[in-house]
């Protein structure tokens, strides 16, 4: 399913939250991880287990949607072991904040796609659009924030 193509059911609304929720799963079990396996310095790892928390917050805040729309969503457990089996990084600072800095884009611009089909939907689903938009917004916003401190923590480091 594109970001694209409108989104007229609540089968499609469930499906693109559903990916929402696995994105919040992979970006807190890689921040987590690099969080108490890297050697870093305290801001860079404080910064880390506040965006795997932030992370878990979000991916509440759409499952309690999902559940909403009567789907299931993946358990977390299953995608961290997935995590940890396919993506290995480097434990250096460079390599910790451009995996952070990209799953940050990375969710900022699936949220941020996600908002735009919404918004030009025609379709009803059975919970509240606004709602759907308003939590969704808070998330990107929050997303984009994380650009921002990680960039900003990588300026540092230079």
């Amino acid at each position: 399913m594109s970001l694209k193509t409108p989104v007229n059911s609540d089968h499609q609304l469930a499906r693109l939250l559903q990916i929402g929720v696995v994105l919040e799963e992979v970006v807190e079990a890689r921040a987590a991880k690099h969080a108490d396996a890297a050697e870093l310095d305290d801001d860079v790892r404080a910064f880390l287990r506040e965006a795997a928390a932030e992370s878990a917050i979000h991916r509440e805040r759409l499952d309690e949607l999902v559940a909403e729309l009567e789907a299931d969503s993946v358990p977390f457990d299953e995608v961290k072991q997935l995590v940890e089996q396919r993506y290995e990084t480097g434990s250096d600072f460079d390599g910790v904040l451009y995996d952070q800095l990209c799953n940050e884009e990375t969710a900022y611009k699936f949220y941020d796609d996600l908002i735009e089909v919404l918004e030009g939907a025609d379709a009803s689903f059975s919970i509240d659009r606004e709602r759907v938009l308003a939590v969704l917004r808070e998330i990107r916003a929050e997303e984009e924030d994380g650009v921002e401190e990680v960039t900003e923590l990588m300026e540092a480091k230079e």
